[in-house]
């Protein structure tokens, strides 16, 4: 079961609260606090819609660029050894450490799918 949906480029979190009987969730990877809910699945999707819609209108109307996740560019923490060893492996193969560490990162994904 995937708890995520997309739209216009914004991935948002759906989650139940069986408390309240709400679906209810927020647009992941940025700032912003963007909040939807809804009492059936089909609701959630069209209030998440109607949000990011929302959230793009106000930003156009007040000449704000929106945010956007996911950018290609992150830190990533790591040991001294292990930021070494790939650094090395890098240079020795001819590429450039953020080449490495995509390729590596695809490989990863690719056994996750």
């Amino acid at each position: 079961m995937k708890n995520t949906m997309t739209y216009r480029n914004y991935t948002g979190s759906a989650e139940f609260s069986e408390a309240d009987g709400l679906f209810y969730g927020r647009v992941l990877g940025i700032r912003s606090l963007i909040s939807y809910e809804g009492s059936t699945a089909k609701e959630l999707v069209e209030d998440f819609h109607g949000a990011v819609d929302d959230y793009l209108a106000i930003c156009e109307a007040e000449d704000i660029a929106p945010e956007t996740a996911y950018k290609g560019s992150f830190n990533v923490r790591t040991t001294p050894d292990i930021h070494r060893r790939a650094a090395l492996y890098a240079m020795e193969h001819g590429e450039s450490l953020n080449s490495f560490v995509t390729e590596a990162l695809e490989e990863k994904l690719a056994l996750a799918e």
